[in-house]
């Protein structure tokens, strides 16, 4: 039997909200993705060309620093990894949580949550974090899904 985490990056709660779900239906172990640096309400003005998140998202190779990273990732065969969409694709800091493990031999699931943008091309940027991996399509639900449609979901995946 593999073992899951549900890794999720959550800047309102609408995604935590979502992970929690996930994890109940996956059998999953929860796990936080905490920037070093939290986010504030002006960081996250998508109006404000300077705001934090928009140069982060303007910056490909930008990578937040992560405050505390998983315990022995290693033993984990699945990963789902859930964020928000910004500017149509995962936030940066996703991409420094792939890019900090080896993740060979693991199946990466993104799930997302967003206020109207689909998931876009997320799935084939992410692949580039983390190469080894075998990385799937994903989804986008909503924030407050019930634990029906995300047992579905996870059912339909055959894991």
């Amino acid at each position: 039997m593999s073992k899951t985490l549900v890794a999720y990056f959550s800047a309102s709660g609408a995604t935590e909200r979502l992970a929690n779900t996930l994890a109940d239906a996956a059998g999953g172990e929860l796990y936080e993705i905490k920037p070093a640096s939290p986010y504030t309400n002006a960081d996250l003005n998508w109006n404000n060309k300077q705001s934090r998140s928009s140069v982060e998202m303007n910056d490909k190779a930008a990578r937040p620093a992560i405050a505390v990273p998983v315990e022995n990732m290693a033993q984990y065969d699945v990963v789902f990894v859930g964020f928000p969409i910004w500017w149509y694709e995962a936030p940066r800091i996703v991409q420094t949580f792939l890019e900090s493990y080896d993740f060979s031999g693991k199946t990466v699931i993104p799930f997302a949550t967003s206020g109207g943008s689909g998931m876009g091309k997320t799935a084939s940027i992410l692949e580039k974090s983390c190469p080894s991996a075998k990385v799937l399509p994903g989804k986008k639900l909503s924030a407050s899904a019930s634990m029906s449609e995300v047992s579905s979901w996870v059912k339909s995946l055959g894991l």
